[in-house]
């Protein structure tokens, strides 16, 4: 079994998702519309999806998250924050419920994620949102992300329907962005190019 990753924040406190979770998660699920309207899936988005997440055992470099905000009553869940691997890039995903936005709950958490990410020794994050999400792109933009300039159709959970979503990605600083696989790939290219 792998070693569970907690993160603290400065008012948040990220950790993987327990069984005990899956009523708060199915209730922020149904009380949420558009909880998977970013283009990223992996929190939940439906029943089925919330006991998969509670029951997922972590990915050690492919971390997954609730994000809770610790008080006196407890600890309550806001949202959901991870890392996936798509398309052979690591991808940042994260949803907020709804009466929980406009705090800075999610930049807090991305900016918190990216650096676990750095930690784990990944070299390039991508992440997407909807054309149609704004703030979401307003998110990724504070927390370091650049839009490449590529928009994408991705499914939409809940529009059960592809559409165009805007492509970001984050480097750190001094990076060329590519992990050790993508810089062999690189190599190979550039050395077909020369002969």
């Amino acid at each position: 079994m792998e070693t569970e990753v907690f993160i603290r924040s400065d008012r948040l406190f990220l950790r993987p998702a327990w069984p005990e979770d899956l009523q708060e998660l199915e209730t922020l699920i149904a009380h949420d519309s558009a909880a998977c309207n970013l283009a990223s899936a992996c929190w939940p988005c439906a029943h089925d999806d919330a006991r998969r997440f509670v029951a997922h055992e972590q990915a050690h470099a492919l971390p997954q998250f609730v994000i809770t905000v610790p008080g006196t009553g407890g600890s309550r869940i806001v949202g959901c924050i991870g890392l996936d691997r798509r398309d052979g890039e690591v991808e940042l995903c994260y949803w907020i419920a709804r009466d929980q936005r406009g705090r800075g709950y999610a930049g807090e958490a991305v900016k918190a994620v990216v650096d676990l990410a750095w930690t784990l020794g990944h070299a390039r994050i991508v992440a997407n949102h909807f054309v149609d999400s704004p703030a979401s792109g307003r998110v990724l933009h504070g927390a370091g992300f650049r839009r490449t300039g590529r928009v994408a159709e991705r499914y939409s959970v809940t529009r059960k329907r592809v559409f165009p979503a805007r492509e970001y990605v984050l480097a750190p600083a001094g990076s060329d962005g590519f992990d050790d696989e993508m810089n062999g790939l690189r190599v190979d290219d550039e050395q077909k190019r020369a002969a």
